[in-house]
Order: structure tokens, then sequence, then C-alpha cells
């Protein structure tokens, strides 16, 4: 057959072949959609509890996104989204408390200052009986949120029921603007060294950052530890802006690349205001998103000093998509890479009840596990780690509960409520009487044990006692914090804090960031206690 028959022939059986994968594509589209369509239309009529067309339509997309099997995408409803930008911007329109449901009673646990909560004098404790006219028996502490919050400038009328107080306290606040600080204190520790622990990235963390930094330089102080443990992350725009606080303009801060092949770098746009101040930065298993970017771009930049344990590995962007009806999309539509291009993305499995957990559940922090991760290098040439988390320079585990302390916590886990609730009310009463260098004595001890039996929480006298130490640490860093704010709580439990203190030492022995970059290729030391390990 002569070749240009062929090619004839094989154009000719090709238009089929290409005509009927189109239609099988076209069928397979249609069929899916008809699918669909026959789904809905049984739950509609068939179901044996009636369902509105519109929370029909949301359940569907609510499925629809979970069936990514991405614990980061969410369909947000219109009071998801407000609970969403309240904690990611850390502004709300309300009186200023955190609140929790404890023993079926809506709980004050914490008081924010200069807030109308503090103004009204809210104390922590204080149990919500009513919001105007309703009462909050049964209700949830969303259900309570809700109802505290509105319009900044109206009123609402509160009744709380306070310990030692036989008649109930009504205050009428005016809802205000409430903000939620990103640094709640910051503290010059022995030896001229700074500590600012770093709690969330809202619309003002860099803003008082720096404004911490700052203070803290004027006063002296030689060296900076960024605590970001327990920091879950928040707003992009200021984990790049707290990076660029530390590194030069025009360096790399971060790079995002999404599916469609488009990437964009982010770099430095402003002189920092500590070029050279040496920077130690502390992170741990639930430091995430933000905060491994920041970690992330200060380590492969030679700029700071990471101790402490491996990050969460977070390493996907969400951006959120306004919806109709108030509905918001939350979805991933990205990867963020560091300036040395390492992905600290770590593999997780979406659950069925919605929790999730990594794919390999490994600490990433064994030399095995480490030298099996992806390597980069650092500006400096050292060796730096992708493929889950961010991978400290100096690892330091946090000291461990003793058997006697574990088999304690063990026996309060059932009557959790119960315990803070006899906690905190013993604290308020001590806290009047202490100064800020107070030694808790053993009839503090004494005391708590006969109050937990009186609220029916039975502990073995024997093991009480034999973890002690830990009961004293608990009241007297309870009594601390509501007599005298959480930064001298913090001071007084900085000894059993094995990861600021190693901290604390490295940077006082070094006068500068290349000081505490070489204690990163020395043999660490065991941060085991030889006693009371804890």
């Amino acid at each position: 057959m002569p070749r240009s028959r062929k090619r004839v022939l094989f154009a000719v059986l090709l238009i089929p072949l290409l005509a009927g994968g189109f239609v099988v594509q076209q069928r397979t589209t249609r069929d899916g959609a008809r699918l669909l369509d026959e789904v809905l239309g049984l739950v509609a009529n068939r179901y044996v509890d009636s369902l509105g067309e519109a929370a029909l339509y949301e359940k569907a997309a609510r499925g629809l996104v979970h069936q990514l099997n991405d614990p980061y995408s969410v369909l947000l409803s219109p009071k998801e989204l407000s609970t969403f930008n309240a904690q990611t911007n850390g502004r709300y329109a309300g009186i200023g408390m955190e609140i929790a449901e404890v023993s079926g009673f809506i709980e004050v646990q914490r008081v924010f200052p200069h807030t109308p909560a503090e103004q009204g004098g809210v104390a922590e404790g204080d149990r919500i009986v009513a919001v105007d006219t309703a009462s909050t028996r049964g209700w949830t502490t969303q259900q309570t949120s809700d109802a505290l919050k509105g319009t900044p400038g109206s009123k609402v009328s509160v009744k709380f029921s306070r310990p030692g107080v036989p008649e109930l306290i009504p205050i009428t606040f005016t809802r205000a603007v409430v903000k939620i600080p990103a640094v709640a204190y910051s503290i010059m520790l022995d030896g001229k060294v700074g500590y600012i622990p770093l709690l969330q990235f809202n619309e003002t963390a860099a803003e008082e950052l720096q404004g911490s930094v700052e203070r803290l330089t004027k006063e002296g102080a030689r060296g900076i530890i960024v605590d970001l443990r327990g920091n879950p992350g928040g707003i992009l725009d200021q984990a790049l802006a707290v990076s660029n606080l530390f590194l030069k303009k025009g360096q790399e801060l971060s790079s995002i690349r999404a599916r469609n092949g488009g990437s964009q770098s982010y770099a430095a746009s402003d002189d920092p205001i500590a070029p050279t101040l040496p920077l130690i930065v502390l992170t741990d298993g639930r430091s995430a998103s933000a905060s491994e970017i920041v970690a992330g771009a200060l380590q492969d930049h030679d700029r700071a000093l990471v101790m402490g344990t491996t990050s969460f590995g977070k390493g996907l962007v969400q951006s959120v998509f306004p919806l109709d009806g108030g509905y918001a999309l939350k979805m991933t539509t990205a990867k963020w890479y560091t300036p040395s291009g390492r992905s600290i993305q770590k593999e997780r499995k979406l659950l069925p009840n919605g929790d999730f957990v990594e794919v390999l559940p490994d600490s990433l922090e064994t030399d095995s596990a480490r030298k099996a991760r992806p390597a980069f290098k650092s500006d400096a040439g050292r060796t730096v780690y992708g493929g889950g988390g961010i991978t400290p320079d100096i690892i330091v585990t946090s000291d461990s509960l003793t058997t006697a302390e574990q088999k304690l916590f063990n026996a309060f886990a059932p009557k959790t409520g119960a315990v803070r609730t006899v906690l905190l009310n013993y604290s308020l009463e001590l806290k009047k009487s202490v100064r800020p260098d107070f030694v808790v004595p053993p009839s503090w001890r004494e005391e708590f044990y006969r109050r937990l039996q009186g609220k029916g929480v039975i502990i073995d006298r024997s093991l009480y006692d034999q973890a002690g130490g830990e009961v004293d640490r608990l009241l007297g860093n309870s009594v601390a914090r509501l007599a005298f704010g959480d930064s001298t709580a913090k001071r007084r439990a900085i000894s059993d804090d094995a990861q600021l203190m190693r901290a604390i030492a490295a940077a006082r022995q070094s006068s500068s960031q290349r000081d505490l970059l070489a204690l990163a290729t020395q043999k660490q030391p065991s941060t085991a206690k030889p006693t009371a390990n804890r």
C-alpha cells in the first residue's frame, strides 16, 4: 500500500477514535451530573427527615469539599466565616473575654486587657448565667459567644455568678472592637537576653513584635529569643513582614507555586530593624504554617539559630473565596517553599471523623530519619532539610513527666472540669495574699487536695504526694498568672522549660549570630535531667 494511502487510511481511522473519545468524555460528564441530580432528588423527596432546598445544597457542597481529603479545605458558613475572620485578624466586636464550658457552665477563662470586660470588673472563674434576658443554661460556648458579640457601640447585659458572692452580678457592657494580642508580653532575662513569645500571626503581629524588639534593644538586649512554639500560623503577609524585621532588603522570604504552574516569589522590601542582633527561634510540633515560613526563611539565610523540636509541617497555602449568601470556601491552592527551595509539607491523611494523622508518624529528628529527607543548603552552606517540617539546628526535647506525675494527670483526666474549677477558685483566693517572689507552702498542696476531694475528685494520697512537685508548680503558676500576669508566671516557670533554658544558655555565650550558628556544629549535651526528670 502506498505510504500516502496509509496516511489517509490512518487519518480516517483516527477521526472516529477521537470522536468516540469525545463522546465518551461528554457522556461521562453528563452521567456524573445526572447522578448528582438523582441523589439530590431522592434525598429531597424520600429521606426520612425533610430538608430544605438551601440545606440540601449546603450539605452537597460540604460533602464535595470533604471528599477532597484535604484537612485545610473547608466550606465556611456565615457564622463560621465571622469566627474565622476574628481569629485571623485578631479583632472582633464584643466585650473581651475567653470563655469555655466547664462542668456544664459557661465560665470565663481569661479577660483581655483594655476591654469592656476588664473595665467592668469581670474576673476569671466568673460564670455567665444570662445574656440580656436569656438564660445560658444548656448553651454551648459558641452560642454564648455569638450572643455576646455585636455591633461596636451596642449594649449587652450579662449576669455573672462568682464563687463566694451570694448574689448574681449584673453588668451592662458597651461592645467594642477587641484586639487579641499577638505578643502578650516580652521580658528581659538575666544576661541581657530578650524573650518574646509570638502567639499568632494576626494583622498586627509584625508591628507588635517590632515594638518588643525595639524596646528590649533599648534596654540593652544582647540577643533575642522569639518563641514560636504552639503558634499555629495566620496571615501570610504578616509572616513575610516578621521575617523582614531581621532579613536584608532584597533577600527572598518565600515562594509559592500553584497548580497552573504559576509561581510568585516574595522578597524583603524594607531595611531590617535588627540586622545583626543574635537571634534564636524556638519551634515545636505545634509551630505551623506562618511560623514555619518565618523559621524557614531565617534558617535558610543563616539569620537565626532554630532550636526545639521539628515543626508541624504545613507547606500548603489556602485562599478564601467569597460565595453567595455570606458563605466562603477556604481551599488549598498552592504550595509554599523556603528560600533554598525546600517544601516542608508533611503528608497527612484525613480520617472520616474529620481528624487527620501523619502518614509516616516519625518525629523526623533521628539521624537516620533526617538522612532520608531531601537536603538543601543555607546561604552559608549549612545543611537544612525539607520533606516534613522545619528541623531545628539544635534539637532540644521538652522535659517529660515522671511516672508519678503521669499517673496523677491520668487520674485528673476524667474530672478535668472539676479540677480546673477547684484550681481556679483556690488561686483566686490565694492571689490576694502573695508577693511576686512567693514560694508555694505545703499547706497549699494540702488544702488543694482537700478541695479536690470535696468536689468528688478522688486521688490516691500516696500518688498525690509522689507528684507533689508538679502539684506545687501547677498551683504556683496559676496563682502567679492571676495575681501578676503572664510575664511573672513565665519567669517563675523558666527553670521548668528545658528548651528555653538551652536557648538562654546559647544566647549568653554568643556575641554574634556566627557564634550562635557555630553551636549547631558542636556535640550537644543530653537534654535529660539526672534527677526529677519532668
